[in-house]
């Protein structure tokens, strides 16, 4: 199907209106640098949440989702806990709040709360969480440009727009040509306009994805209609056992051989290794991206945590109820699909193109396509205004001009918005040639994030020496474990976590404590739990009416309902599209009893 008149006006209509949001947030976001970094930390946390939520639903992320669900199933929900996606739980529950007490409007000036600003190790450790920042947000400004341009190209034929483009374009570089127009429009609103015009264009975008997201479940609902899927046994089960033990060879053999590339055969094990991993860097409480912004930009700690526990409720039922929707209809379709590379393969993640082009009706095609655009147009403006947020806040104003005027820190976020574009642009021009070095670099300096930012919260002796050298162990442990082992990289995290620790503990004993006066003010002042008694002693010799946070039982026991919960919501659209009464009578039910459970144990007993 190719795109109708009423598709192009639904996409220039947003496009157009994105346009108007930037110009009419200017003046609100201009009045200083809070205003146009944190939406001066006045906005709603039910905005805020929609803004995250609709950041997290982009265009690569759904194709790969939908790839695994077609070929694993149910048991598909288990395996984004690779991200993980339930470290949005640990959030919800009790680290975005202690993250909000801060008051900090970064992740590297958060550290000065932790660590003071001067001592061993302390300019090292900022730095070090800069770079991380800016890395990543390069990494993620350059592929999502060029992944919206190849999604682009296969609705929008480069033979229908070529007679309008007054200068001649390589085929290879169509994608870029769509990438680089589209970006502009997400630069121009998300810079003018700041926090402001973001999670406004957040929400337009959050409500026709859930249109077009809706729609797919109900046309999928409309072409099973009683039909009976060739699947194998199991894959309309999320349960399993050590084995995956899904048998696809005598039905699709391609899949089968996909199970096989992605090594998740013993699905057991990858399961214990994903918790394991995925706890600790849960525990280790959000990177500084997009993410962590939102939370920084809350109104209150009560605020922080609300918004967080909001993200999954409107992102996960809206987002599975498109993935198994086309899942379904790629099953029931599957030959008319063109999933075929060169050389013979196949690629599953062109599912998700493939079965929007094919069985959507005009109108319905537009809004999701508009969708999936402002997809990538929101996780692109969020991940440009954190990179912003670093440049100026943590090298501008602390290293370039710290006495700027506001009218300065305003144009310089300008100028550095259209910079931080412009090498995100270039670095996704050689995307085909650079793709392993910088998934090599991202994926170091993830390796190295855990260890350092998890010890950070728990225990009083961490220093920022041991911040630092935590992290370096981390990153260059990552770094070169390639070259040394082969197979999935999660089965090496262990070593490189241990070694990570090792780190952690020779910096931080390499030098002196961190300030009794420094470690005082942030336990006071942010309230966590764990390995604190020398600092508590301290605080309550000076203030015997101090309170210490004992609620680490009752925060583990939300945590536990709260992945219950998030799982079931996840699950929940796959059931009802496949309408599995009994399974999904089941589902409903347990959401309510925690949801009734949580009210009691976590709604009401949040404070600031």
């Amino acid at each position: 199907m190719k795109l109708q008149l009423i598709d192009i006006l639904v996409m220039v209509a947003y496009l157009v209106s994105m346009l108007l949001i930037g110009i009419f947030m200017r003046k609100k976001a201009s009045r200083d640098k809070e205003s146009y970094l944190m939406g001066g930390k006045k906005l709603h946390w039910f905005l805020l949440g929609m803004s995250d939520a609709s950041d997290m639903f982009d265009i690569s992320g759904t194709m790969w989702m939908v790839a695994l669900c077609f070929v694993y199933g149910f048991k598909s929900i288990w395996i984004p806990w690779l991200w993980p996606v339930f470290n949005q739980i640990f959030n919800m529950m009790f680290l975005s709040k202690w993250l909000r007490r801060s008051n900090a409007d970064t992740g590297a000036e958060w550290l000065a709360t932790r660590f003071g600003v001067r001592g061993a190790g302390v300019k090292a450790s900022h730095n070090i969480v800069v770079v991380f920042a800016l890395l990543g947000c390069l990494g993620f400004l350059a592929y999502g440009f060029v992944g919206l341009g190849k999604f682009l190209e296969i609705f929008v034929p480069w033979n229908i727009v070529q007679p309008y483009v007054p200068f001649n374009i390589g085929p290879e570089y169509v994608p870029h040509f769509y990438g680089i127009v589209f970006t502009l429009f997400a630069m121009f609103y998300s810079i003018l306009g700041g926090m402001h015009s973001i999670v406004i264009g957040d929400l337009v975008k959050y409500i026709i994805m859930s249109v077009g997201c809706i729609a797919i479940g109900y046309i999928a609902m409309t072409h099973l209609n009683g039909q009976k899927l060739r699947l194998p046994e199991g894959w309309d089960s999320p349960f399993f056992g050590l084995n995956l033990n899904l048998d696809w060879r005598n039905i699709l053999p391609a899949a089968a051989k996909k199970i096989e590339e992605d090594k998740f055969g013993l699905f057991g094990i990858f399961f214990m290794m994903m918790c394991f991993k995925g706890v600790l860097a849960s525990l280790a409480g959000p990177a500084p991206n997009y993410d962590m912004q939102k939370v920084l930009s809350t109104r209150s700690p009560k605020d922080a945590s609300k918004m967080t526990g909001f993200v999954s409720i409107i992102l996960l039922p809206i987002r599975y109820t498109m993935v198994i929707g086309l899942t379904v209809l790629a099953v029931l379709y599957y030959n008319q699909l063109d999933l075929s590379v060169a050389g013979g393969g196949t690629d599953f993640e062109r599912i998700l193109p493939g079965a929007i082009n094919n069985f959507l009706p005009v109108g319905i095609l537009g809004i999701v396509l508009t969708g999936l655009l402002g997809a990538f147009m929101g996780t692109f403006s969020g991940t440009l205004n954190a990179a912003q947020a670093y440049i100026i806040n943590d090298i501008y104003l602390k290293y370039v001009n710290p006495g700027a005027p506001n009218k300065r820190i305003i144009y310089m976020n300008y100028l550095v918005g259209v910079v931080v574009v412009a090498v995100g642009v270039t670095i996704g021009f050689f995307a085909k040639d650079v793709n392993s070095i910088l998934q090599w670099i991202v994926g170091a300096l993830y390796g190295g994030y855990i260890a350092a930012n998890m010890l950070k919260w728990y225990w009083w002796r961490f220093n920022a020496s041991g911040f630092f050298w935590g992290m370096m162990a981390g990153i260059a442990a990552a770094l070169v474990f390639p070259f040394i082992f082969t197979g999935l990289p999660l089965y090496n995290w262990p070593l490189l976590f241990l070694i990570s620790v090792i780190g952690c503990i020779a910096g931080t004993y390499a030098a002196p404590a961190t300030d009794m006066k420094v470690l005082k003010r942030f336990y006071s002042t942010v309230r966590p739990w764990g390995f604190w008694k020398p600092v508590h002693d301290e605080v309550v010799a000076e203030n015997a009416a101090f309170v210490p946070n004992k609620r680490f039982k009752l925060d583990m026991f939300n945590v536990v309902l709260g992945v219950i919960a998030q799982t079931a919501l996840t699950i929940l659209p796959m059931y009802l599209i496949l309408w599995m009464k009994l399974p999904l009578l089941i589902t409903i039910v347990l959401l309510v009893v925690i949801a009734v459970i949580l009210k009691k144990t976590w709604w009401d007993k949040l404070e600031d």
